[in-house]
Parts: C-alpha cells; structure tokens; sequence
C-alpha cells in the first residue's frame, strides 16, 4: 500500500531527472560539428579507378580528399601565389569535412571512431612557401574539436608542385575504430 503511495513521487522523480541525463550525456562527433554550425558535405565519387575508404580489421584508410565549395567546385591554387596561408587553412578544414563525411559513410556513425591515427597533407605551393604546417592546422584543429584527444594524430604537412585538378590541399587520413 505504502508503494502505490510512493508510486506517483518516483515517477515525477525519474521524470525530472531525465532532462540532466540528457545534458550530461556524452556529446557525439555529429552534435559537436553542429554546435560548430558544421555540415557534412555530400560526398563525390572517385575521379579515377580507386576507391573512398578501405577497411582492414580496425582500420579504415581514407584517399586523399580535395576541398570543393558549397557548390561542389574544386577549391584551386596554389598558396603563395593564388591563396595565402589563411584562405589555404580554410581549405584544409572544409577537406576535413570532406573526410569526414567519406568516414561516416564507411562506418555508420562518427561515434565509432577510436582514434584519428594519421593524417598525410599535401599543399600546392610556391618554392619558397614554409608554412605547410599552418595550412595543415585548419584540418588537425577540426578533428581535435570533433572528437578531442581522440583527434589528436600523428601528421605530415608536405608542399607540393601541383595536385590534382590544381586543388590547393590534398589530404589523407587513417582512422582506427571500435
């Protein structure tokens, strides 16, 4: 009898908990690119006879991805002559969209990633241009924002002569997930 009094209390009880439930649960990599007012582009297929992702066991190999614009064009130039440092660090973020969009595609759910083991980045640039690193850091930045430590990766940032269709960055990633 005692219960069937208590019944309604605990109820009310459970009830007004479940809203701190939900704030305090984990945020995941897609809430995290949407509080940064992020989308995830629509991936392209390959231009040549490769494919987007590989899986072997845990791993999950992503082709080097070039930036486009919202209107699916190729961002193109090469730094130091048509792009300075910032406008080339833009586009090394949007690739990471990029990748990241080919990787939910291949896994499912951003949630499954364990860890963002190594990006290679590639940048079209003048001779005399040193800072491949800075341009680089639009892409790391973002995964370490997405999905924090488990962002952090191992990196080169390489300048190159030319990249396909001129883009101004190509960049790979290996992912291990769970």
């Amino acid at each position: 009898m005692m219960l069937h009094r208590l019944a309604p209390a605990l109820l009310i009880a459970l009830v007004s908990l479940a809203p701190l439930r939900a704030a305090n649960a984990p945020a995941t990599p897609e809430s995290k690119l949407a509080a940064l007012g992020l989308t995830l582009p629509v991936t392209n297929p390959p231009i040549a006879n490769y494919v987007p992702a590989v899986r072997t066991g845990n791993l999950v190999f992503l082709s080097g991805h070039i930036p486009r614009d919202t209107g699916g064009k190729v961002i193109a130039g090469k730094v130091g002559r048509d792009a300075n440092e910032k406008d080339a660090n833009a586009a090394a973020r949007t690739t990471a969209l990029a990748l990241l969009a080919t990787l939910k595609k291949e896994i499912g759910e951003l949630s499954k990633v364990k860890r963002i083991v190594k990006v290679g980045g590639f940048v079209n640039a003048v001779d005399d241009f040193k800072a491949q690193p800075q341009v680089m850091n639009g892409c790391s930045d973002l995964l370490v924002a997405v999905f924090g430590d488990r962002g952090k990766h191992a990196r080169a940032a390489l300048g190159m002569a030319s990249l396909p269709l001129g883009a101004v960055v190509e960049i790979e990633m290996i992912v291990e997930i769970e």
